[in-house]
Parts: C-alpha cells; sequence; structure tokens
C-alpha cells in the first residue's frame, strides 16, 4: 500500500479518483453481444454459453430436478446459514414498505403517494471464481416484499452445464422459480430484450464484471432501467489509536481478495496504526486462498495519515471519497458516524465488519460505488417500486383551489389548461 502522510488538498483530489479504464474496446464488443443476442435468442445464448464458460447447454431454463439436486447438494450447516441470512435481510426490509397517507391540501383537495411493485424485474448473480449466492438473497428478498409479479434471475453454468447449488437454494428460499443458465452480457441483453426462453423484464439489478456493467450502461441507454452504475468493490477504513489492527487489516483483505481492481483505503490517525495494520496485513495475507487477487489490490491502494488535529479533514476527506462501504474504527464512531454524508453503508465500531453486511446482518450489500454514493443509495424496497401519485378533488375542492390554477395557467398562456378548470367551477 502506498503510505501519504498529511496530503494536501492537490493530493487529496488526485487520492479521490479511481484506476480510470478505457473502455471504447469493451464497449463496441459487448454491443455486439446485445444485437447478436437481440436478433438470435436462445440460438446466440447456447453459442456464448459454449464459447465463455465451456458449458454446452440444451435448457436454459433450471428444472425442478436441477434444483431438488441442488438442494441436496448444500449442507445442512450452509442452508441454516442461508436461511437465518434470509430472515434478517427480510425483517429489514420489510420494515421499509410505506403505507399510503391520503393528505388534505386544500379543503376537498386530496392528495396520496403508493408504491407499486415493478412488474417484472431480472437478477443478475455473477458465478465464475466467487458464487455470490448472497447476492440472490439480497435481490430476490426485497423483490418479493415488494410485491414485484415476475422474478427472472440469470447466473453463469459452470463447465458440467449446472448454476451452483447454492446459488440454486437461495433462489428457492427466496421465492425465485425462473432461474436460467446464462451468465455475462448475453444475460444481461437476454433479460433487457427476451428470447424464446428468457422473458424481457422492466428493470435488471445485480453486480458482475465489466462486461455485465458495460452491458448494463448499454441497455440503460436503450430504455431499460438498472439498479444503479456498479464498478469495483470498496472499503474504506478509518482507524485510531482505539481500533483493533488485526481486525483493520482483516477488513480490508475481506475487500481485497474481491479482485485485483477491488478499492481498498485506510485513513489513519498516526503512522503507528499504519505500521501495525501492515505488519498484520502480511500476516494475514500469507493464509488466504486468493492471496494473488488481493496482493494485487493491495498494490494499487493507500494509506493515508491526517494527525489527530486534522479529524474534521480527514472526514471531509471519507466524504468526498463516498466510499462504497466505510467502517468507523475510531473513538466515539457513533459521533463521527453521524458526520458521514456520502457512503454506501457504514459499519460502526470495532465489532462490526463489513462481511456482516456482505452476508447476515440485514441490510444490503448492493452499493453504490466509484464515488457514486455521493448520489445513488445502495438497494432497498424502494429500488423494486415505483411511486404513483394520485388525487381526487370534490366539487367543492374545485371551487376553493380552482382561481389560483387559472391564474396560474394563464401567466404561463396555456389556455386550455385554465378552461379545463373553469368548465368545472362554471358547471352550476
Amino acid at each position: 500500500m502506498k503510505i501519504v502522510i498529511n496530503p494536501d488538498k492537490q493530493q487529496q483530489q488526485s487520492l479521490l479518483q479511481r484506476p480510470y479504464f478505457d473502455s471504447t474496446s469493451l464497449y463496441a464488443s459487448v454491443s455486439e453481444i446485445l444485437d447478436n443476442v437481440k436478433a438470435n435468442g436462445d440460438k446466440a445464448l447456447r453459442e456464448y454459453s459454449l464459447r465463455f464458460d465451456k458449458a454446452e447447454i440444451t435448457k436454459l431454463q433450471v428444472s425442478e430436478k436441477e434444483f431438488s439436486e441442488a438442494e441436496q447438494q448444500d449442507s445442512e450447516v450452509l442452508k441454516q446459514a442461508i436461511e437465518q441470512a434470509k430472515k434478517n435481510i427480510e425483517t429489514f426490509h420489510a420494515s421499509q414498505k410505506e403505507e399510503a397517507k391520503i393528505i388534505e391540501t386544500s379543503t376537498g383537495v386530496f392528495c396520496w403517494r403508493k408504491s407499486v411493485g415493478i412488474e417484472k424485474v431480472g437478477l443478475y448473480i455473477p458465478g465464475g471464481s466467487a458464487p455470490l449466492f448472497s447476492t440472490v438473497l439480497m435481490l430476490a428478498v426485497p423483490a418479493n416484499i415488494a410485491g414485484c409479479k415476475e422474478i427472472i434471475l440469470c447466473s453463469p453454468p459452470g463447465k458440467d452445464g449446472k448454476i451452483h447449488p447454492a446459488i440454486l437454494y437461495a433462489a428457492k428460499v427466496s421465492g425465485v422459480k425462473k432461474v436460467f443458465k446464462v451468465g455475462g452480457a448475453q444475460a444481461i441483453a437476454a433479460m433487457a430484450f427476451g428470447t424464446e426462453s428468457i422473458p424481457s423484464v422492466y428493470k435488471v439489478f445485480g453486480p458482475g464484471n465489466q462486461y455485465v456493467t458495460a452491458a448494463k450502461q448499454l441497455i440503460n441507454s436503450k430504455g431499460i432501467a438498472i439498479d444503479m452504475p456498479a464498478g469495483p468493490s470498496e472499503v474504506l477504513v478509518f482507524a485510531d489509536e482505539t481500533c483493533v489492527p488485526a481486525f483493520v487489516a482483516a477488513d480490508l483483505l475481506s475487500q481485497a481478495e474481491h479482485g485485483a481492481d477491488s478499492q481498498v483505503m485506510l485513513v489513519a490517525t498516526s503512522q503507528e496504526i499504519v505500521n501495525i495494520v501492515m505488519t498484520e496485513l502480511k500476516k494475514q495475507l500469507e493464509i488466504l486462498p486468493r492471496k494473488g487477487l488481493a496482493e494485487k489490490a493491495l498494490a494499487n491502494s493507500s494509506a493515508i495519515i491526517f494527525d489527530q488535529a486534522k479529524t474534521k479533514e480527514a472526514i471531509d476527506f471519507i466524504n468526498d471519497y463516498a466510499p462504497e462501504h466505510l467502517i468507523l474504527a475510531v473513538k466515539n464512531a457513533d459521533e463521527v458516524a453521524l458526520q458521514i454524508t456520502n457512503s454506501g453503508s457504514v459499519f460502526i465500531g470495532n465489532y462490526t465488519p463489513e462481511a456482516a453486511g456482505d452476508y447476515a446482518s440485514g441490510t444490503n450489500h448492493t452499493l453504490p460505488t466509484g464515488g457514486f454514493a455521493k448520489a445513488y443509495s445502495g438497494v432497498s424496497i424502494d429500488s423494486f417500486v415505483k411511486k404513483i401519485t394520485f388525487q381526487k378533488i370534490s366539487e367543492q375542492g374545485i371551487n376553493t383551489l380552482g382561481k389560483t390554477i387559472v391564474i396560474m395557467a394563464e401567466a404561463e398562456q396555456l389556455q386550455a389548461h385554465a378552461n379545463a378548470v373553469s368548465i368545472r367551477m362554471n358547471n352550476k
């Protein structure tokens, strides 16, 4: 990790930058995939599965038999863990449901807003070296609570032509019945445009590699909604002398192991803290199965020191960086948390690891990255609903409010608008 001590404003601006990736050729390749799937449907999907996943797929949809086989393959311990996580995620997200409140804004004028589940949603679940079955829970559980009528799930098959059993079990307990053996940009295309086997949806959710991310951005430009802009995983740990260095190192590595392009940052109040954390990093790194990936991520990461007297400057820097995950391993962490305005999710205190939010505390782990936490929220019930406003005006109400509307409409030189109100007011 690169160490920076008391960076000035210019250095801070440099540290805020995420790695730049020239996506010109990537978008060209992904556009070709989207066009092919749109034109050739299932045939294109099977060809891509053979080319990219080395799997020959006859039937794209997962059968009941495959669901049953997957359940038998998962250990009872894992199934119980998935069910506990699902319960916590369900409890937290169910609390976000809103009841319609009818407001009388003027005498006889009633307005309200109703949340309606998006009818058709598509969930993308990465497979490959890290089958993210936890993401099934994070997306499918709130989708069901929100009342989405049709939930489609796509995930890449292994060389055996099957989806990882834990993904299928998580889908089953989350109430997802339509699961398809398709991965990559081609899966995003299938959910966006529809094929003979896979229905088209109104909104696509889920993380993925750079091809999946590019595909989501491209379908968004064609009118298909997506959850949020997404990039490599990120964590920022803010640590002072009250932190437990071994915990801080473990949290940094928990994100570094996602991939070589993961963003890992330590903001500390002294050189001593950084030195101890670095020692712990080296020790813990040696026993990680994904050591190679974590090392590459750490090589592109930074440890930034703000002296104790510059705590406000450190917090300002954190808010400017707007990390996906923020861990506060500092004294008075609850008070510091109140000063955080930009982050996907905040983890308060030494005993709150980021991994808890990734799996089972109840909050959602699908979060904005790349600084988008300045304007975007993580996935929640709101992500799966649209809000429709209603109004109902009585005869008394139109007579009470009508003059105001007529004056405003005529001032905007929209006479038909004014007439639509005055005709009612004059209907004696």
